[in-house]
Protein backbone atom coordinates (compact mmCIF):
# COMPACT_ATOMS: atom_id res chain seq x y z
CA UNK A 1 0.00 0.00 0.00
CA UNK A 2 1.45 3.35 -1.03
CA UNK A 3 1.67 5.91 1.76
CA UNK A 4 2.15 9.63 1.19
CA UNK A 5 3.97 12.00 3.53
CA UNK A 6 4.00 15.77 3.03
CA UNK A 7 6.72 18.08 4.31
CA UNK A 8 7.94 21.62 3.87
CA UNK A 9 5.15 23.60 5.45
CA UNK A 10 5.75 26.40 7.90
CA UNK A 11 5.14 29.99 8.91
CA UNK A 12 6.21 32.60 6.38
CA UNK A 13 5.48 36.22 5.55
CA UNK A 14 3.54 37.66 2.64
CA UNK A 15 5.62 37.45 -0.51
CA UNK A 16 7.81 34.61 0.69
CA UNK A 17 8.23 31.22 -0.96
CA UNK A 18 7.91 27.64 0.22
CA UNK A 19 8.39 24.29 -1.45
CA UNK A 20 6.21 21.43 -0.32
CA UNK A 21 7.24 17.85 -0.91
CA UNK A 22 5.16 14.69 -0.93
CA UNK A 23 7.16 11.50 -0.73
CA UNK A 24 5.73 8.05 -1.27
CA UNK A 25 6.67 4.86 0.51
CA UNK A 26 5.50 1.33 -0.07
CA UNK A 27 5.31 1.70 -3.80
CA UNK A 28 6.34 3.69 -6.84
CA UNK A 29 4.55 6.86 -7.89
CA UNK A 30 5.39 6.77 -11.56
CA UNK A 31 2.03 5.25 -12.51
CA UNK A 32 0.00 7.64 -10.37
CA UNK A 33 -1.69 10.91 -11.19
CA UNK A 34 -0.95 13.33 -8.36
CA UNK A 35 -2.50 16.43 -6.90
CA UNK A 36 -2.35 19.02 -4.17
CA UNK A 37 -5.40 20.09 -2.20
CA UNK A 38 -5.74 22.54 0.65
CA UNK A 39 -8.19 23.28 3.40
CA UNK A 40 -8.33 26.61 5.14
CA UNK A 41 -9.98 26.98 8.55
CA UNK A 42 -13.75 26.88 8.20
CA UNK A 43 -13.60 26.22 4.45
CA UNK A 44 -14.07 23.26 2.16
CA UNK A 45 -11.20 21.23 0.78
CA UNK A 46 -10.17 22.72 -2.56
CA UNK A 47 -8.00 21.56 -5.41
CA UNK A 48 -4.79 23.54 -5.83
CA UNK A 49 -2.77 21.78 -8.53
CA UNK A 50 -2.55 18.46 -10.29
CA UNK A 51 -0.13 16.67 -12.57
CA UNK A 52 -0.67 13.72 -14.85
CA UNK A 53 1.07 10.40 -14.59
CA UNK A 54 3.33 11.26 -17.51
CA UNK A 55 3.79 14.90 -16.41
CA UNK A 56 2.47 16.10 -19.75
CA UNK A 57 -0.50 17.91 -18.24
CA UNK A 58 -0.92 20.11 -15.21
CA UNK A 59 -3.81 21.96 -13.64
CA UNK A 60 -3.86 24.98 -11.33
CA UNK A 61 -6.77 26.64 -9.63
CA UNK A 62 -7.11 30.27 -10.70
CA UNK A 63 -5.97 31.89 -7.41
CA UNK A 64 -2.56 30.21 -7.64
CA UNK A 65 -1.87 30.43 -11.36
CA UNK A 66 1.44 32.13 -12.03
CA UNK A 67 2.55 31.69 -8.42
CA UNK A 68 2.52 27.93 -7.79
CA UNK A 69 4.20 25.20 -9.79
CA UNK A 70 3.80 21.48 -9.29
CA UNK A 71 6.33 18.96 -10.52
CA UNK A 72 7.27 15.37 -9.93
CA UNK A 73 10.48 13.40 -9.70
CA UNK A 74 9.58 9.78 -10.23
CA UNK A 75 13.13 8.64 -9.53
CA UNK A 76 12.80 10.14 -6.05
CA UNK A 77 9.16 9.07 -5.68
CA UNK A 78 8.33 12.67 -4.85
CA UNK A 79 5.80 15.33 -5.79
CA UNK A 80 6.58 19.00 -5.30
CA UNK A 81 4.64 22.22 -4.97
CA UNK A 82 6.71 25.36 -5.37
CA UNK A 83 4.77 28.27 -3.90
CA UNK A 84 5.96 31.80 -4.63
CA UNK A 85 4.55 35.21 -3.74
CA UNK A 86 2.56 33.69 -0.92
CA UNK A 87 -0.48 35.53 0.37
CA UNK A 88 -2.38 35.28 3.67
CA UNK A 89 -5.24 33.62 1.79
CA UNK A 90 -2.90 30.73 0.97
CA UNK A 91 -2.93 29.79 4.65
CA UNK A 92 -4.24 26.23 4.89
CA UNK A 93 -3.37 22.63 5.51
CA UNK A 94 -1.99 21.27 2.26
CA UNK A 95 -2.54 17.64 1.28
CA UNK A 96 -1.10 15.57 -1.52
CA UNK A 97 -3.23 12.93 -3.18
CA UNK A 98 -2.66 10.12 -5.64
CA UNK A 99 -4.56 7.74 -7.84
CA UNK A 100 -3.54 5.28 -10.52
CA UNK A 101 -3.27 7.49 -13.57
CA UNK A 102 -3.95 7.26 -17.27
CA UNK A 103 -1.27 8.92 -19.37
CA UNK A 104 -2.19 12.60 -19.70
CA UNK A 105 -5.23 12.59 -17.39
CA UNK A 106 -5.39 15.05 -14.49
CA UNK A 107 -8.04 14.94 -11.81
CA UNK A 108 -9.23 18.06 -10.03
CA UNK A 109 -11.91 16.67 -7.71
CA UNK A 110 -11.26 15.09 -4.35
CA UNK A 111 -13.24 12.03 -5.43
CA UNK A 112 -10.72 11.43 -8.21
CA UNK A 113 -8.11 10.39 -5.62
CA UNK A 114 -7.98 7.46 -3.24
CA UNK A 115 -4.61 7.96 -1.52
CA UNK A 116 -3.97 10.92 0.77
CA UNK A 117 -1.19 12.26 2.92
CA UNK A 118 -1.67 13.57 6.44
CA UNK A 119 -1.22 17.21 5.47
CA UNK A 120 1.26 19.97 6.23
CA UNK A 121 0.37 23.39 7.62
CA UNK A 122 1.22 26.51 5.66
CA UNK A 123 0.67 29.82 7.43
CA UNK A 124 1.27 33.13 5.70
CA UNK A 125 1.34 36.20 7.92
CA UNK A 126 0.45 39.65 6.64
Amino acid sequence: QVQLVESGGGLVQTGDSLRLSCTASGGALHTYALAWFRQAPGKELESVAAISWNAMNTYYTDPVKGRFTTSRDNAKNTLYLQMNSLKPEDTAVYYCAATVGRAAWVGIDRDDYNLWGQGTQVTVSS
